[in-house]
């Protein structure tokens, strides 16, 4: 008897906030944030797909784009940090994306300080991901009860994370 373990293909969509309140070490944990997850998901041969999000949101990787972490990061940064935060709107754009994935497991990653202050209640969109993992930003305000309310809904898990240097071990707790 053999026993050979298959590796299901993985999307993961990362939703960063670039809102006005990301500044600072703010900018330090999403960058660590990119480049992490870039680095894992490429290890595993899974797909990332990265919406940025402030009053408004883009998609600014798809999952069938091919774009290296450097120059996906330097677009990441090059928003800059602005506006009110709609939670809501960025989980819809992230929610699509996943929508269009073959892949068997489809996972969300919101990377934000949850101080959702624009659009309607984005607890809505959180119940209709097959998971939905918060990253919750704890370095100046955040809101805790809603990270953890979308957790939740979502079928995740909430890390908090201070600095650049708690990323790596949230994700491999929240992924892993």
């Amino acid at each position: 008897m053999v026993r050979e373990r298959m590796h299901a293909r993985r999307d993961v969509v990362l939703v960063v906030d670039v809102s006005g309140s990301m500044k600072g070490e703010k900018v330090r944990v999403a960058a660590a944030t990119v480049a992490a997850l870039s680095a894992e998901v490429t290890a595993r041969g899974d797909r990332l797909a990265l919406v940025a999000f402030w009053s408004d949101a883009a998609l600014l990787k798809p999952f069938d784009a091919h774009v290296p972490a450097g120059p996906l990061l330097d677009q990441l940064l090059r928003i800059p940090a602005r506006g009110l935060t709609n939670v809501g709107f960025a989980l819809a754009v992230a929610h699509a994306e996943l929508g269009r994935s073959p892949a068997r497991h489809r996972t969300a990653v919101l990377l934000s300080d949850a101080v959702h202050n624009a659009g309607p209640d984005p607890r809505a969109v959180a119940r209709r991901f097959p998971r939905l993992h918060v990253l919750l930003e704890t370095d100046g305000e955040h809101d805790a009860p809603l990270g953890a309310d979308l957790a939740r809904l979502g079928r995740g898990r909430l890390a908090p994370v201070a600095t650049h240097r708690d990323v790596a071990p949230a994700l491999n707790r929240l992924l892993g």
